[in-house]
């Protein structure tokens, strides 16, 4: 019988590692035994979890600063001990929360155009969780709302624009939670514990709303993420320790619809998904290629594509967001993969002919506006991410500052949960002081701003003389 080749246009998708001067150079990548990521990006910024003598830091880096990074370049550095994961806020690409050994979870802003000094104050200093705190993950579509999971088999869910820690899962793991998946529309969240177990668990009502024991029979740590359908995807590892993946529907988790075993390699794999495409994308931590499986419909519903192979192995790997790819190289994904030393992206195209908006290739996608503020979500209400079309490319619109409550930080200690805000809604308790003091900072920021136009321009008749010079001299 002929085998018919299934279609598929992502069956050709072209990976290809970009030039070294575009790397970020000379970067000491944390050397932590954590299984996370140890990288975030975002259409803005890389942050990468660095070695830091006495505590723990990231560098947060502008993308376009690629090549040697000094070692003396500002870091950000206000936790006292190593950082073991870190997340971008979806609807803020200067808001960045970080977990760490510490047993916090710290969120920071950004500067608009990047450190120029070292950060070592957080906006917001969330304490909660009593060993330390691997996993940090922000709610897809409501604002504020971020969850940690720490190696207290602990959940908790926190409002950041107040600092209050709003739900409290401590009572579901008996076990290390291995790591934590937000769905879609952030209504559910699943996560695969150091138990073997795969655990959907409503977080609003605090219950399980399905779960499968031993789903991979391996001991080695496991990995479970929604997909856009509600399915769930896991990867682990089988009691031959080989690897493998499944996917699972919720509704019954007696049987996975589909099981794959790969290869034999012990790095955990670490998938990451696109919604928009259906594709899957697996980084073995240790390995040197990555894989990508398409789901769909039909059996054998988790299809294999290709593999990205390279030299050296991955110490950690970040994932952009779609809405910072390059639409017009028909670009489906970029990762950012840490070697020892350096961070090298790596470009995912599908080559097409023509050089027109491909539109199957890039279906609206999920944006940075908040769907839901954080109180609608905890009370109840559940919204879709807001899609945005990325036909003439995405620019990044004027992020808004996290705005902090004067009075709650004076009246507290300095490590005492600081009450902010991520979003400036005006408050009707805000007195003329505070008005007065915003119009006195636009009037600074416009002469700067006029201060620095008029330098340019004296910059550019500056070059102009001296080229006149030159020639005058030639």
């Amino acid at each position: 019988m002929r085998r018919v080749v299934r279609q598929s246009k992502f069956r050709h998708v072209f990976g290809q590692a970009v030039k070294n001067d575009q790397c970020y150079d000379d970067i000491r990548v944390s050397r932590v035994t954590w299984d996370s990521s140890f990288c975030a990006v975002n259409p803005r910024f890389v942050a990468i979890i660095i070695e830091a003598s006495g505590g723990g830091a990231f560098l947060v880096l502008p993308l376009h600063k690629t090549g040697r990074i000094d070692k003396s370049y500002p870091t950000v550095c206000g936790h006292t001990g190593p950082v073991l994961d870190i997340d971008w806020c979806p609807h803020n690409d200067q808001v960045i929360a970080s977990g760490s050994e510490d047993c916090t979870v710290m969120v920071w802003q950004i500067p608009e155009n990047g450190l120029t000094l070292s950060l070592t104050e957080p906006v917001v200093i969330l304490e909660g969780h009593s060993k330390r705190v691997g996993i940090v993950a922000w709610h897809p579509t409501a604002r504020n709302v971020l969850l940690s999971a720490g190696c207290d088999n602990t959940i908790i869910i926190w409002n950041v624009g107040t600092g209050e820690a709003l739900l409290n899962l401590d009572d579901i793991h008996s076990d290390m939670i291995y790591n934590v998946s937000w769905n879609r529309n952030g209504s559910l969240i699943c996560t695969a514990s150091k138990d073997k177990k795969v655990r959907v668990i409503d977080p609003r009502k605090q219950e399980i709303v399905a779960e499968k024991e031993k789903a991979h029979e391996g001991a080695r740590p496991m990995r479970a993420i929604f997909l856009a359908d509600g399915n769930v995807f896991t990867t682990g590892f089988s009691r031959m320790s080989e690897r493998q993946l499944a996917l699972w529907n919720p509704k019954n988790m007696e049987e996975p619809i589909a099981l794959h075993e790969m290869d034999t390699s012990n790095g955990v794999l670490l998938p990451f998904y696109d919604p928009d495409t259906s594709i899957i994308y697996l980084c073995g931590k240790g390995d040197s290629s990555i894989r990508y499986f398409e789901i769909t419909d039909e059996s054998p519903y988790v299809h294999y594509l290709n593999t990205f192979s390279s030299k050296e192995p991955q110490r950690g790997m970040g994932y952009m967001p779609k809405r910072g790819l390059d639409v017009n190289k028909c670009e489906i994904a970029r990762f950012f993969k840490l070697h020892e030393r350096k961070c090298e992206p790596i470009i995912m195209t599908v080559p097409r002919k023509s050089d027109l908006f491909q539109d199957d290739l890039y279906p609206d996608t999920a944006g940075p506006e908040a769907a839901l503020e954080a109180e609608e979500w905890f009370e109840g209400r559940n919204a879709d991410p807001l899609l945005i079309s990325l036909k003439h490319g995405y620019i990044p619109g004027k992020n808004r500052d996290l705005k902090v409550v004067k009075k709650n930080i004076l009246d507290s200690k300095p490590t005492a949960n600081k009450k902010c805000d991520l979003i400036s809604v005006p408050r009707k308790t805000a007195d003329a002081a505070g008005v007065q003091n915003e119009a006195k900072l636009d009037e600074i920021l416009k002469e700067i701003k006029s201060i620095k136009d008029t330098i340019c321009n004296q910059d550019e008749r500056i070059s102009k003389l001296e080229q006149q010079m030159a020639k005058i001299a030639a």
